[in-house]
């Protein structure tokens, strides 16, 4: 007889996804609201404080600013079809809000909070930044060694990523439960409770 106890307790129940569901959203909304308020307070203080071109040692030489506008993405690629990159950030925006139903995990409600804010803080660069709407650059000044110059709202949609793809692996869906795969069915007989090659009883 099995012990309904045991059943695996850490599947959070139709009911007990009721319940947090308004804690993940809060905690969704604060993560979001964290990155993109940061992002744009980095920026302001970038853009008032440094010309563009300027470089300040910061820890170096591991790490510079170093004040650019970029036209396009990572290592300036796509430099030309600025308004593509708008379109997908905002293409990304909505369709994590369109998840948002099914949020029942903190670690989900922590990488999406981050994707989000970090798409907007750098859509709000796209839309109303020089030198025209939905084709303005966006402000980096983060450099490190051999690496592309990003800001604080790249920093954030790839630790989204990097979460989301970690809790892909673990098998963790963004309704908090843990989907695990099925065991594989035994190879032998002796797996499979067979015989073990002695006679099988007088």
């Amino acid at each position: 007889m099995t012990d309904d106890s045991t059943a695996d307790a850490t599947q959070p129940t139709s009911t007990g996804r009721r319940k947090w569901r308004p804690a993940m959203l809060w905690l969704f909304t604060g993560f979001a609201v964290f990155a993109y308020v940061f992002d744009q307070l980095t920026k302001l203080w970038v853009t008032s404080n440094m010309t563009e071109g300027e470089r300040i040692p910061v820890l170096p030489p591991l790490l510079h600013w170093y004040f650019i506008r970029n036209s396009g993405a990572a290592f300036s690629i796509g430099e030309n079809v600025t308004w593509i990159f708008t379109i997908v950030m905002a293409v990304v925006s909505v369709a994590i809000l369109f998840q948002l139903r099914k949020l029942g995990s903190a670690w989900w409600a922590l990488s999406l909070g981050l994707l989000l804010g970090g798409a907007l803080g750098n859509l709000t660069d796209r839309l109303f930044r020089e030198p025209s709407f939905a084709m303005g650059h966006v402000v980096d000044f983060i450099q490190l060694p051999n690496f592309a110059i990003f800001n604080i709202a790249d920093s954030a949609v790839v630790s989204g990523v990097v979460i989301i793809c970690l809790l892909t692996l673990r098998g963790i869906g963004m309704d908090g439960t843990r989907h695990v795969a099925p065991p594989k069915p035994a190879k032998n007989a002796k797996a499979a409770g067979g015989t073990t090659g002695e006679p099988a009883g007088e």
